[in-house]
């Protein structure tokens, strides 16, 4: 063996470790390991907006499948009917225009008010910022404030720790189940839902949707927190092109609380050159994603204002003025005037009024009736025993109304035209769809071309101004 061949082992395991040490740098700078946030628990008016959004959302949320309207539910999406009940009006798939509005209306609310305020939706009314806070708050009744459950934490596993744990989870448990059992009442009646599950009479689909959505609830708010927002919800990412210097954020005034430092109450702070902040990180303690905000803005950050409410409680105490962490603009911070009212503001506040005008206009103005005319396509006409033409059509009536109705059917367009039914009159249950089969029969001598428009016309009994019609085809020899 030469000398050269004897010495290569080491540089070789040298370059190894080397390589595998590069290797865990860049797999620490990738993805850094999860440490559990603690949020503590404030008080204040962003606070107290924050609770009365979780009443009101969560309020509707859980109490509107249980509530009638005209002995329907009174919120209701029957899939399996394509009927869907929204306070007492019936929408159809062929309503799809509505959704289609609504959904439009949503996001321009989204550019509106990001470019107003920023990320209000995320603060006070997003799905996992309102369910965690009600998750928060059950892990405080049971395992007690910020440092008791850190210390609980810390502490080995005892009987004690246990119960308390298991405590928790039980009821978040149970909260997600009754979370998972509403959300599949919006798609079946609820009060037949609650019989069955009592009974343990559901059907597959609803064991799924309500085991799934509860799992989605307790792994989403109970375990992944802050994750969400930060890792896997796409708006923390694109929320930057909706926002401008002029847009209201969350923000430490720099100018004010620098230098920060610890100190006490009663000293002259400003002879020895320290800024309002007391460095006393109650504003990085409360905050549910463990951001400091005194580091400027962040993508992390989901506009929640804890840390105003926090930050405000402890100058109150310093007899400081309160505002040091406040809602504010780039702008003033930086000694410009603020421009609340721009462009942007103005083309998003017209539309999205617009739309929302014009959306309830058509749904106030929507007919509770709708017509469907299908010609009979295997068959081009036939001539009938007394020398007419006759064309077959498939009439569909959709009753939009909660009410049963009975409907009158005519035609025009082509002089003498008559039509055969089985009976006179059309009636509709409230809410569904009758199929009629039509014979509409013309004088050969009448018709001027081969294919002639034509008009069907149906009337609500008792209804004048209930009046509707639908053009069709109408077909003869040459």
């Amino acid at each position: 063996m030469t000398e050269s061949s004897k010495k290569d082992p080491v540089p070789n395991a040298s370059q190894a470790n080397r390589a595998a040490s590069s290797q865990t740098e860049i797999e620490q700078s990738l993805y850094a390991k999860r440490e559990k946030i603690y949020p503590r628990e404030v008080h204040g008016l962003f606070a107290a907006l924050r609770v009365l959004g979780v009443f009101v959302l969560l309020g509707l949320y859980y109490v509107l499948p249980w509530l009638e309207w005209e002995g329907t539910q009174i919120v209701l999406f029957d899939l399996p009917e394509r009927k869907f009940h929204i306070f007492g009006a019936v929408f159809w798939p062929q309503d799809f225009f509505y959704l289609a509005l609504l959904l439009i209306i949503a996001a321009l609310s989204l550019f509106f008010f990001t470019a107003l305020a920023g990320r209000l939706w995320c603060g006070f009314a997003c799905p996992q910022t309102v369910w965690t806070e009600v998750f928060l708050w059950i892990e405080r009744k049971i395992e007690g404030d910020r440092s008791q459950q850190m210390k609980l934490d810390k502490a080995p596993l005892t009987v004690r720790k246990f119960r308390i744990k298991a405590t928790k989870h039980a009821i978040w448990i149970i909260f997600s189940l009754y979370t998972g059992l509403t959300f599949v009442g919006y798609f079946s009646p609820m009060r037949e839902l609650a019989v069955n599950v009592i009974n343990l009479n559901l059907g597959s689909w609803e064991w799924f949707w309500i085991i799934f959505y509860g799992a989605a609830t307790y792994g989403n708010a109970g375990w992944l927190r802050e994750q969400v927002c930060i890792y896997m919800c796409p708006y923390a990412r694109f929320q930057s092109t909706m926002i401008d210097s002029d847009t209201l954020i969350i923000s430490f005034d720099t100018n004010r609380g620098e230098p920060r430092g610890r100190r006490k109450k009663n000293i002259d702070y400003k002879a020895e050159g320290l800024g309002d902040c007391i460095d006393c990180t109650i504003c990085v303690q409360v905050c549910p994603t463990g951001i400091d905000i005194r580091d400027g803005l962040q993508y992390e950050c989901i506009g929640c204002a804890a840390c105003i409410d926090a930050c405000d409680d402890v100058m109150e105490k310093m007899d400081y003025p309160k505002g040091l962490i406040r809602y504010t603009t780039e702008s003033i911070l930086e000694g410009s005037t603020a421009h609340f009212l721009r462009p942007r503001i103005i083309v998003y506040g017209v539309i999205l009024l617009a739309i929302i005008v014009g959306t309830f206009y058509a749904i106030s103005q929507r007919e509770p009736l709708a017509l469907d005319v299908i010609r009979d396509r295997n068959t081009l006409y036939r001539e009938t025993n007394e020398g007419l033409v006759e064309n077959v059509y498939i009439v569909k009536v959709m009753n939009k109304e909660n009410e049963r109705r009975r409907y009158y059917l005519s035609a025009t367009g082509i002089d003498g035209m008559k039509i055969d039914m089985d009976r006179p009159f059309i009636e509709v249950d409230a809410g569904s769809v009758e199929e009629v089969a039509i014979r509409a029969k013309v004088d050969p001598e009448n018709l001027a071309k081969r294919s002639s428009t034509i008009q069907f016309i149906i009337r609500a009994e008792h209804r004048d101004d209930l009046v509707i019609s639908e053009e069709a085809r109408f077909i003869g020899p040459l």
